[in-house]
């Protein structure tokens, strides 16, 4: 009797477990172990809250990998409806916090982020599409789909929320690409954004002088970009102070860092958002270079795996998901890292996996499960 119990324990944590790729799980698990590690210094009194976030993300997980990806795709116009719909409602009825109107109070009981839901409705709802026109994709339909990104994008950046609207536009942006963009598009808007960063580059001095608003941006977006191209922090207790304690924060930690809750920066509350967005160097100051690359190392496993699934694929739909979301952990970690060491302009995205915070936490591990979900149902096709 006691056997036969056993046995079937056996098979029933043996069915829980079937939907997880065993490398991605390993490497997730890594990746949120660094996570409370860091939290446990960074932030110690949110160490339960994220923990809990952690297990709301990994049953969101195990419900999408369990899902067919083609059950996944079919959801994608009907997310899509819903998200533009809510960004809609939010710009008429949204709440407004800190300037910014980005949230929804559904009767009093609960306030919801409509923009989450399109990083994940975005390219799910543009993988659907090209599916159903694979074979005679042409101009039109990629018009058709920039026309798609456009809508809720625009609608993300005017609330205002820069960094979600750059996530956003990147997903979508991915799945036009791998449906196989022709280059008469690409390289026309490859030069309008060669031309910008020239100009940037060249002339940002100048324009940053000039007291004049910047069309489409709004006085703080245009502070950040001032940040990054001038070449003296002229500010540094107001707008340059982020970028100047980030840089001395990471600069500090040295190669093998100041140990586990013994950096100054951190410790001492110098580094701001040092449990979110700025997490990275609160790791780097602690642990060192060594530990910002052990950190690298499982991204890039993260993303090599993620390649790997979606270049074996069995069908369009499915590789265009794949590789999307792959790419959207790639932006995450890029815009992170180089908001935080200076390359970049400051934008509100976490670190994946690493900073704090339940929505960006459950809708990375969502994309997460969406490659368990190919990688586990290729052979259903």
């Amino acid at each position: 009797m006691i056997e036969r119990r056993r046995f079937r324990f056996a098979q029933l944590f043996g069915a829980l477990l079937r939907p997880f790729d065993p490398v991605l799980s390993l490497i997730l698990v890594c990746l949120l172990a660094y996570a409370v590690l860091v939290m446990g210094s960074a932030s110690p009194d949110r160490i339960e809250s994220q923990l809990l976030h952690i297990a709301m993300a990994a049953v969101g997980m195990w419900i999408v990998a369990s899902m067919p990806p083609q059950r996944l795709l079919s959801l994608g116009p009907i997310l899509y409806i819903i998200g533009v719909a809510l960004l809609v409602a939010v710009h008429f009825f949204g709440e407004i916090s800190k300037g910014a109107q980005r949230w929804l109070d559904i009767g009093g009981v609960m306030r919801v982020q409509p923009s989450e839901v399109m990083k994940i409705a975005m390219p799910l709802g543009l993988a659907w599409f090209f599916q159903k026109r694979e074979g005679s994709i042409g101009i039109i339909e990629f018009l058709v789909a920039v026309l798609l990104l456009a809508v809720p994008a625009g609608l993300i950046a005017k609330q205002p929320d820069l960094g979600t609207a750059v996530l956003v536009t990147a997903a979508g942006a991915y799945v036009i690409f791998f449906a196989g963009l022709p280059w008469k598009l690409i390289v026309p808007a490859a030069i309008i954004g060669a031309l910008a960063i020239g100009i940037l580059a060249f002339q940002g001095e100048e324009l940053c002088s000039q007291d004049r608003k910047w069309p489409g941006l709004k006085d703080y977006q245009k502070d950040r970009i001032c940040t990054l191209v001038r070449e003296k922090k002229t500010d540094p207790r107001g707008k340059d102070f982020h970028i100047i304690q980030a840089t001395i924060t990471i600069g500090s930690g040295g190669v093998s860092g100041k140990g586990w809750r013994k950096g100054t920066q951190t410790q001492l509350e110098f580094l701001p958002e040092r449990h979110t967005d700025f997490v990275f160097a609160a790791l780097a100051e602690e642990f060192g270079f060594t530990g910002a690359m052990i950190l690298l190392v499982l991204y890039i496993a993260l993303l090599v795996r993620g390649f790997f699934i979606a270049a074996t694929a069995p069908d369009l739909g499915s590789r265009l998901l794949a590789g999307a979301m792959t790419m959207v952990f790639f932006t995450y970690l890029f815009v992170n890292i180089g908001m935080v060491s200076g390359i970049l302009p400051v934008v509100g995205i976490p670190l994946p996996f690493i900073s704090y915070g339940g929505t960006a936490l459950v809708t990375l591990c969502l994309g997460v499960g969406i490659l368990m979900s190919v990688r586990g149902h290729r052979a259903e096709r």
